[in-house]
């Protein structure tokens, strides 16, 4: 190498060393049990959602009213625990796509390096779960990956704030149209 270029590859070394690397960030449990027969997946959880270790913890995050409407249970006024043990005695689980992935920010675009749960581990987790509904499109992605496992899905407007394309009320019809979907 010539001395130009090799001036070239070390200034390319020092900025690509400038530009800080995410941290690899890890996803939660899923939400199930035994009686699960829906589940929906997000995509991984927000930065709101990681530091109070909740799903959906921001609070524009519309997918508590949205899962409260649909199930007719006041899930927005309930502490956490109560929240899941309610969507679970709704035989409703909760869990994402993602495991691990690294993601400055909360953009689903953002991410790199993910890694996806094993799903695998659903039908022991879940013997009876035989609808799966992802909650966005980029959680939408892995919808293939089901029905070839034999389960019926749909994919459902984001309920992120930054997807505000559709108003509450045409998500909430949507929402409730899928999870009525024939089982």
């Amino acid at each position: 190498m010539t001395s130009a270029g090799a001036r070239r590859g070390a200034r390319s070394d020092q900025r690509a060393a400038a530009v800080p690397r995410s941290p690899v960030l890890r996803g939660f449990a899923p939400i199930v049990d035994r009686h699960t027969e829906t589940l929906i997946l997000g995509s991984f959880p927000s930065e709101a959602s990681l530091a109070a270790g909740q799903y959906y913890a921001h609070p524009r995050n519309q997918f508590w009213p949205l899962l409260g409407a649909v199930l007719d249970e006041p899930l927005t006024e309930l502490a956490y625990a109560e929240r899941a043990a309610r969507v679970l005695a709704h035989g409703v689980g909760i869990w994402d796509v993602l495991d691990i992935c690294r993601r400055p920010g909360s953009l689903d675009a953002h991410i790199r390096d993910p890694r996806p749960n094993d799903f695998l581990a659903l039908r022991q987790l879940a013997p009876k779960l035989h609808l799966v509904l992802f909650n966005g499109g980029t959680a939408g992605r892995f919808a293939r990956q089901f029905v070839a496992a034999g389960f019926a899905t749909a994919v459902l407007p984001s309920s992120s704030p930054a997807h505000a394309g559709r108003s509450f009320e045409q998500k909430l019809a949507l929402w409730r149209s899928a999870m009525r979907a024939p089982r």
